[in-house]
């Protein structure tokens, strides 16, 4: 206790104080290098979220060329010898 009473006035509360803004100082460094880790932890999300819309893209406009009718057609005619039935050929039949 004798230590402290030969210190001078107020330099316990210049310690406090000094060791307060000390913790400030590396919170705030801290919270920064956080803040950039999730920024980028961000970024890489969002690059993989565009490259999967991409890709989505892609897949609707292949499916939208494999069920194009005029292709459809063109199979059922080629491989399956499958033609339009003329007029005379077609038959209604009465439930």
């Amino acid at each position: 206790m004798s230590a402290l009473r030969s210190m001078p006035r107020g330099s316990l509360l210049m310690l406090v104080l000094f060791l307060g803004v000390l913790v400030s100082a590396i919170a705030v460094a801290y919270s920064a290098h956080w803040n950039r880790e999730l920024l980028n932890s961000l970024y890489g999300e969002l690059s993989v979220r565009d490259k999967a819309q991409a890709e989505w893209g892609r897949l609707i406009l292949e499916q939208s060329t494999w069920t194009a009718h005029s292709r459809i057609e063109a199979l059922a005619s080629e491989q399956l010898k499958m033609h339009v039935p003329q007029a005379a050929d077609v038959r209604l039949v009465a439930p």
